[in-house]
């Protein structure tokens, strides 16, 4: 089945150590892709969705706007954060592997989510939706995120370490 990702019923959020000891969350506001779910051949399923990296939303726009230059996202020359995936892989019950290709700053690296399927409901509204959430660990200097700045205490102000957590709500399309 083919589905469109709800904006308005989806997340991608991040997680990063602050001075070694805090984390730091922050989330994306515009989210969009496209899904293919085959319940009965999980394997044939994909998922290709994007974020506009100048969504970006920490709750402050003083570290927001730094995210969005050249020390580390730089907006400007790539807008878009993109996810392809192109193994679908069952782990038990409604838990899988899903590897593909994440590309931010200009960098494709590959990228194992644990992601778990939690089915199908019809909404208010009679559209049937699908409901995922998904996890991974990213190093973000493997991206080309390399900004940092040393602490007098020891240590770094950003930590490499970046946890990515993705609920999703997709509506389902008609068939063409």
């Amino acid at each position: 089945m083919a589905w469109e990702i709800d904006p308005a019923h989806s997340e991608t959020q991040f997680a990063v150590k602050h001075m070694m000891f805090t984390n730091v969350r922050g989330h994306f506001n515009v989210l969009s892709g496209h899904l293919h779910i085959d319940e009965q051949h999980p394997e044939n399923s994909w998922v290709d969705a994007q974020v506009d990296a100048s969504s970006i939303d920490t709750r402050s726009d003083y570290r927001d706007g730094h995210l969005r230059s050249a020390d580390f996202f730089d907006v400007e020359k790539y807008p878009t954060i993109n996810f392809k995936s192109n193994k679908v892989e069952p782990v038990k019950g409604n838990e899988y592997n899903v590897i593909g290709d994440l590309t931010m700053h200009g960098v494709t690296k590959p990228v194992q989510f644990k992601a778990e399927y939690a089915g199908t409901g019809k909404n208010p509204f009679g559209k049937v939706v699908a409901g995922l959430s998904a996890k991974t660990k990213i190093n973000r200097k493997d991206f080309g995120l390399n900004w940092n700045q040393a602490l007098e205490s020891g240590g770094v102000l950003v930590s490499e370490d970046v946890t990515i957590e993705i609920d999703l709500q997709a509506v389902e399309q008609p068939q063409a």
